[in-house]
């Protein structure tokens, strides 16, 4: 072989070794980026849906295709990845100073995180089910018994246009004297950007039959209300004037 030939494969062997590993690795880099965009994207509309509907409505969407209710936790948990705590966490952790006899009602409870995590008995509520401890329900009609639970939990969880209802069916089934925790995003409550004015929605859960015990805004990311249901409940109760809620909307990335 001429010292010609010698050096031409010399590059070529030296090209080889450049661009295999490239072509190994950039079309997994490829496809794990358009993964990620496509299940964002599937995310973002399933979100959008639950906040722009009524609670039938979406029960309906995730009963013709139950698969979607998976892609939405996955899409779900990777935001909340971003956040430096959960709101689930300060929930857990307030359940776990009360009575372990104190029976909970977890209106939207995703994967029943609470119910895995204090010793209480939680009826765990949720639009779709693949765990036999998950009641799937409309939030709005579920089938607990009137007064039957001692704490209802909404975390993250009024999403429907008529979230009014979610709170009046939690106060179906609280005992009297019974907690209401609420957990949701701070922006949803900010008048400045379009969002509820908070104390508007305190006077409108207080006007439905309940007391405002504390409001913990000192989470970044989260609100936290507390109320207990009042002893005695107004039969002639007036129409409540319940405020609109930003719908919580993620930009594309």
């Amino acid at each position: 072989m001429t010292n010609k030939k010698r050096k031409r494969q010399g590059k070529n062997d030296s090209l080889n070794k450049i661009q295999k590993p490239a072509s190994n690795a950039k079309p997994s880099s490829f496809l794990e980026k358009m993964r990620a965009r496509l299940s964002g994207g599937h995310f973002r509309m399933i979100n959008e849906k639950l906040y722009t509907c009524t609670g039938k409505e979406a029960l309906n969407y995730f009963r013709e295709d139950s698969s979607l209710f998976n892609l939405y936790h996955a899409g779900y948990k990777t935001q909340m990845s971003n956040w430096p705590e959960q709101p689930v966490n300060v929930i857990i952790k307030w359940l776990k100073k009360q009575s372990p006899s104190f029976i909970v009602a977890d209106f939207g409870c995703g994967e029943a995180r609470i119910a895995k995590s204090v010793k209480n008995t939680v009826f765990s509520l949720d639009l779709v089910s693949s765990d036999p401890d998950v009641i799937a329900c409309d939030m709005a009609n579920t089938p607990l018994g009137s007064a039957s639970a001692d704490v209802a939990v909404f975390c993250l969880s009024l999403m429907g246009t008529n979230y009014q209802t979610y709170l009046e069916e939690a106060c179906r089934v609280l005992k009297p004297g019974g907690w209401l925790l609420i957990a949701e995003v701070k922006s949803r409550f900010d008048p400045n950007t379009g969002g509820a004015d908070p104390e508007k929605f305190s006077n409108a859960i207080s006007e439905l039959g309940f007391n405002s015990v504390k409001r913990d805004f000192s989470n970044k990311m989260f609100i936290l209300f507390y109320f207990t249901k009042k002893e005695k409940q107004n039969s002639k109760r007036k129409e409540i004037e319940w405020p609109s809620l930003k719908p919580c909307l993620y930009k594309r990335r």
